[in-house]
């Protein structure tokens, strides 16, 4: 199965002070592998103005805006921020 938006190997990346690697293992973390891509690609966030994570990201949004709306939407305490 292709990933979709997974941060490449080479270089790192950093958006908006938070590194997207960062931001990919946090998801996985919290949501375990296949239903952290499965959150990234389908559900459409209110909170992301009705873009899905990949679509936000692909837009431009920082990183740190995106796992901000990822906490609010799915309720993520603040201890696992």
């Amino acid at each position: 199965m292709r990933r979709l938006a997974l941060p490449p190997s080479d270089p790192v990346i950093r958006l908006g002070a938070v590194r997207l690697t960062d931001f990919w293992e946090r998801m996985e973390t919290r949501f375990g592998a296949r239903y952290a891509e499965s959150v990234a690609r389908d559900q459409v966030l209110r909170q992301l103005d009705g873009l899905t994570v990949v679509q936000a990201l692909d837009a431009g949004w920082s990183v740190k805006s995106v796992w901000r709306a990822v906490c609010e939407a799915f309720e993520i305490p603040s201890r696992e921020r």
